[in-house]
């Protein structure tokens, strides 16, 4: 049997150096760059910043002047194909040209249709060597969400739960704080910075009033928040209003006095009504992710109830669970997701477990609907 093929050392430091974007660059990809001199040596180093700001290669071309060493001739290690076009920012591969690099080694192509393969062309053109596919399943998965956008044209979307063991996510009084331990909120913490945006359902809102925003991990930015609210009953002192924070509340109902008072409060309320018979009192939530898509939305971090849950998996809209069991049984209570009834097994939700690990005392189980990353 032979293992995954063993990456270059600057290539396994761009990738790295990609990661560090985790929760800083969206919605652009987060990009790793390393430049080496002909000799081996490391001359520069970056990753993206922020939207708006300089991408990896730029970074680390940045790095490299400010180390007073030549790029004449140097390889660029970069986990994502060199942007080609003019964006927030200047073309990165215009940029590699003209400092003398003469050997390009990328992850995998950029999926952007502004991209997809240009910046390859333009660097060949130039007489640059390039080279494809080393970390390209890693670089992938760093940005399963952008590739996702811009290949599906929907989010990746990922439910959070926290249950016990016996899969109960609240007493039957509604009683769930606190079901899971410190350090597994904490993780779910950092589920919430990677992502676009949190999504959360009216009731949630209306039993809870969370803030659903991160605060026990470090965060350069919050996350856009989402609420499913088909009625607009969203209080105007919810919470979840935060100055600089968007808000997008989804409803099917159409009450422009209450929805210029929940924009007045910082809210961007969208009508967006179930398009079939009987299901015009409940939000199209199909529409409501390719609506989310355009808005520039790569990954969305679900923390709803069992009716939200079970909506989102009833319609085949879930990508991955990140589930935290509690080593506890709580007996009659709130389950994760309510759909159904089935009628037979093999109508069952089809899941792969991608991860197991102790988070504390609690149990992390990650999941996927298979095939669902093959897009």
């Amino acid at each position: 049997m032979t293992g995954a093929p063993v990456l270059a050392a600057p290539l396994r430091d761009a990738l790295a150096l990609a990661a560090l974007g985790l929760r800083l660059t969206s919605p652009n990809p987060r990009v790793g760059c390393v430049l080496t001199a002909p000799d081996g040596t490391v001359v520069g180093t970056g990753h993206t910043q922020q939207a708006g700001g300089p991408h990896a290669e730029i970074m680390a071309l940045r790095d490299a002047r400010a180390r007073g060493v030549s790029t004449q001739g140097a390889t660029a290690w970069v986990t994502l194909e060199p942007c080609s076009h003019h964006g927030r920012t200047g073309p990165c591969c215009e940029a590699l040209i003209e400092a003398g690099i003469s050997r390009v080694v990328a992850s995998i192509a950029d999926p952007n249709p502004q991209v997809a393969g240009q910046g390859f062309a333009r660097l060949r053109a130039a007489g640059i060597d390039v080279e494809v596919g080393p970390g390209a399943d890693e670089s992938r998965e760093l940005n399963i969400g952008f590739f996702s956008r811009m290949l599906r044209q929907t989010p990746w979307v990922r439910i959070k739960i926290a249950a016990s063991l016996d899969g109960k996510t609240a007493l039957d009084n509604g009683g769930s704080q606190w079901i899971t331990s410190e350090p597994a909120r904490a993780d779910g913490h950092a589920w919430r910075a990677r992502a676009c945006a949190v999504l959360t359902g009216i009731g949630t809102v209306l039993d809870d009033n969370p803030r659903l925003d991160v605060r026990l991990v470090d965060t350069p930015r919050q996350p856009n928040l989402v609420v499913v609210d088909s009625r607009m009953e969203t209080p105007l002192d919810a919470q979840l209003f935060t100055p600089g924070r968007a808000v997008f509340i989804y409803a099917a109902v159409d009450n422009e006095a209450r929805k210029a008072a929940l924009e007045a409060s910082g809210a961007t309320v969208i009508h967006l009504p179930g398009r079939t018979p009987g299901t015009e009192h409940k939000v199209d939530l199909a529409a409501l992710l390719h609506d989310l898509a355009r808005r520039d939305i790569n990954e969305v971090h679900v923390e709803a109830g069992h009716k939200l849950n079970g909506s989102l998996i009833r319609e085949g809209l879930v990508d991955e669970f990140v589930v935290y069991l509690a080593p506890k049984l709580i007996g009659q209570g709130h389950d994760m997701a309510h759909f159904g009834p089935l009628t037979a097994l093999a109508d069952a939700v089809p899941l792969t477990f991608t991860s197991a690990e102790m988070i504390g005392p609690d149990l992390r189980i990650i999941a996927r609907r298979p095939g669902r990353d093959l897009f």
